[in-house]
Order: C-alpha cells, then sequence, then structure tokens
C-alpha cells in the first residue's frame, strides 16, 4: 500500500470530472469540466447500511446545507444492494448512490447499472490498492472508502507469541485443549454445507493455489482459471486432514467462532475487524498478525474494498458524482466511516492517521500482502461449487483431490459455456 503525501480535495469543477452516467430516462449525462462548477440542488436518493448510513449523517446533512440537495437516504441490508440495483435501476425505482463491496463491480458492469467515473488526480489520494480494486476493464467504479481483510487474532493469555509456522499454530492450540485451558484449537467460522472460501483462501493461496492467473496489467484473466492446479489440489489434502483433526470444523459458524473466541474458548480465530468490538467488549486481550503459511508460501488473504458508485440510470448523475468527489472522499467521511466499522480507511490521509490504532495497523499490514478480491463477473460461477467442495472435503465425503479436480473441471465448463 502507498502512504504518500497527497493533494487536497478540490471541487468538483477543479477535478475535471467526467461521469459516463446517463440520466434516469438513458440520456447520457452532461459532464463538468474546470471551467464549471456541478449543478446542485435537486434530490438524491442513496442507498447504504444502516452503519454507514449513522456514520455520515452530519456529512449528509452538510452536503444537503451547503448544495441544497435534499437527500432520500434508504438503509438497506449491505449484502441486499446489489440484486436489488440489478433489478430496480432499469426500471427508475432505484437510487442514484448506493455503497457496494468491489467484488460487484464486474457482474454491475455487465448488467450496466453502474457508471464510470474519471477520479483525475484524485484517484492519487487513496491507497493504491483501493483504487486498484475499484477498476475493472481499465475504469473505476466509484470512491472507495474502506479496506478490509482477515487475519490472525490470538488470545495472548492464551498464546503470547504470533506463531511462527502454521504446525505451530496447530500444536499450540492443541496443547491448549489438551490443558483443558481451550475447548478448540482455532476457530474459522464457516458453513455446515457451504464452508467459507474467503475465511479459508489464506491457506490455500499458501499452497500456490490462486483461483484464476493474472493479466500483465496485474487484473485478474478470466480465462485463465487456476483453481485445479497443482497447488489447490495439494491444499485439498491438507483440508481433508484438519477437518479429520478438527482444526477445521464444519458446526462453528461465524456466529459461534465470534462467541466463543469471545469466552476464551481458543487460543486463535481467523476473522476480520469487524469482530474486535465483541472482543474488546469481553474483556479478551488480543493481538492481530498475519496467519502464518500452510503450504511454503505466504497465506495472503483476499482484500476487500467498499466504495460508492454511481448507478448507469441516476436521475441526478452529476450532483452524485460532487456527493463522491467532494463529501465521500473527504476526510471527514472516510474517518467517520472508519470509526464506525473499524475497517481501514482509503483515503490515505485518514488510512495513515487510524495508524495509531494498533488493530488498524496490524491488519493493514497483513493486508498491504494480500491481493484484491477479483471484481470479474466469472467470480459469481465460482462461490457455490468452492464452497459445497470444501464442505465436503472436510467432512471427509470422498477423495479430497477427486472431489476438488471435479469441481474445477465443473466450473472450467460453466465458464466455456
Amino acid at each position: 500500500m502507498k502512504h504518500s503525501s497527497f493533494m487536497k480535495v478540490a471541487g468538483v469543477g477543479a477535478l475535471a470530472l467526467t461521469l459516463a452516467a446517463c440520466s434516469g430516462g438513458g440520456t447520457p449525462a452532461p459532464s463538468s469540466s474546470g471551467e464549471s462548477a456541478a449543478p446542485q440542488g435537486g434530490d438524491l436518493v442513496i442507498w447504504m447500511d444502516e452503519n454507514r448510513a449513522t456514520a455520515l449523517e452530519g456529512v449528509i446533512a452538510t452536503f444537503e446545507e451547503e448544495t441544497g440537495t435534499a437527500v432520500d437516504l434508504v438503509v438497506k441490508d449491505f449484502g441486499t444492494i446489489r440484486d436489488d440495483l440489478t433489478t430496480q435501476a432499469p426500471s427508475g425505482e432505484g437510487p442514484d448512490v448506493v455503497v457496494g463491496a468491489h467484488d460487484w463491480i464486474g457482474k454491475l458492469v455487465q448488467n450496466g447499472v453502474i457508471a464510470p467515473v474519471e477520479l483525475g488526480e484524485l484517484a492519487g489520494d487513496f491507497e493504491d490498492v483501493s483504487i486498484e480494486a475499484m477498476t475493472y476493464e481499465g475504469s473505476v467504479y466509484g470512491v472507495p472508502v474502506s479496506i478490509e481483510n482477515i487475519a490472525l487474532v490470538r488470545n495472548t493469555a492464551l498464546a503470547p507469541d504470533a506463531p511462527a509456522s502454521w504446525d505451530e499454530l496447530v500444536s499450540t492450540g492443541q496443547a491448549a485443549v489438551e490443558s483443558g485451558d481451550a475447548e478448540f484449537p482455532l476457530l474459522v467460522g464457516i458453513d455446515p454445507n457451504n464452508a467459507d472460501p474467503y475465511h479459508l483462501y489464506p491457506m490455500q493461496a499458501s499452497f500456490g493455489g490462486p483461483v484464476f492467473g493474472m493479466n500483465d496489467d496485474g487484473s485478474y484473466n478470466p480465462d485463465d482459471l487456476q483453481l485445479g492446479n497443482e497447488g489447490n489440489v495439494e491444499f485439498a489434502g491438507a483440508l481433508a486432514q484438519w477437518g479429520a483433526d478438527g482444526i477445521i470444523n464444519l458446526n462453528i459458524s461465524q456466529d459461534i467462532a465470534k462467541e466463543q473466541f469471545a469466552s476464551g474458548a481458543s487460543p486463535y480465530t481467523i476473522t476480520g475487524p469487524w469482530n474486535l468490538s465483541t472482543f474488546q467488549d469481553a474483556g479478551v486481550e488480543y493481538a492481530v498478525s498475519e496467519i502464518p503459511s500452510a503450504g511454503g508460501l505466504p497465506a495472503t488473504p483476499f482484500v476487500g474494498v467498499q466504495g460508492f458508485m454511481v448507478s448507469q440510470y441516476a436521475n441526478n448523475p452529476i450532483v452524485a458524482a460532487q456527493f463522491l468527489t467532494d463529501y465521500i472522499a473527504g476526510e471527514t467521511a472516510q474517518t467517520a466511516i472508519f470509526e464506525s466499522g473499524q475497517r481501514a480507511p482509503a483515503l490515505s490521509s485518514a488510512f495513515e492517521a487510524a495508524q495509531s490504532n494498533e488493530d488498524v495497523a496490524a491488519y493493514g499490514e497483513v493486508g498491504a500482502a494480500g491481493v484484491p478480491m477479483p471484481n470479474i463477473p466469472e467470480m459469481d460461477a465460482l462461490w457455490a461449487d468452492w464452497g459445497t467442495t470444501e464442505a465436503q472435503i472436510i467432512a471427509g465425503d470422498g477423495d479430497p483431490a477427486e472431489l476438488w479436480t471435479s469441481m474445477a473441471d465443473k466450473i472450467q465448463g460453466t465458464l466455456e459455456d
């Protein structure tokens, strides 16, 4: 990640912002230039989750007062936003602005429901990984606000030192269970039927098991599925052993993992910063560090970036762009979102200020070695079979290599159809 000094955020006119959006009727929207400021006023419909809606109350109030814009803020469950936007935007029932995850972008672009934004010099004010994640086929789709990834969190009373290897993690965890100090050697929250490829991916990556190959420009190549390579098959064998040994447990959901770690039932959990407040409230003394390698290569997690995007069907696209560039891209908004959710800010100035928080600094160090979650639409073809196969392997429902290879072949066939 970069930690460079940055230019102050200017007004939307000075940014020479060009928004490749359409108004509700499908007419290309006008663009602003350095010679004139964006229009103000009118109505703006914004969809976001409750956490960010609460965090941005003051920012939205300031935006309304300074621009004369009436904001209709619709609070939605984060997990429903992508599908709701896809179904409602073309009919004119959707928003002007949404908050979303960067890995939605490929599918949203494919469905024609979000518009690219030319950020110009403003892009240089953000952490490199956040702009990279929000970029699809050469265009940036919105303003990033948060960077998140998982890491190893350990109960320092049970595991004073960070494990130097996966074997050390396992042995320390098993020793804590055998001594009666813990109930579980490790807590990784997964689904009994669909496992959790996201939380298991760092271990998979450590075996040399990527999902897709990469293009020369660093983007993912959807024509180069790597899920069935030798390293991934080797990971499948290790996963089966962890299931047999109780290291990875299908009966441990995300909520159970969080609650059990908070109660002191394990020296280790693999999770993101969104659960730290629960551990703090429970009085657990913890530390955050990198996930040790299980396969010999770095255990690199997926990095997720969340940001605000403009609908292709926005009724007020220029004011929507102004809200993103003059307000969401500002340090006040980025810091408020960080303080509310404990995810590292995407804006470099806010990111650097947040480094005084030990947890943010630790997660940021782990994330700096990670890779952005693929944002290509082809990822939609992977998740279901990938997770189901992992669950079968953990449960011991067949030969791990055969299960994994069959899964990879099936996904390859789906991508070729």
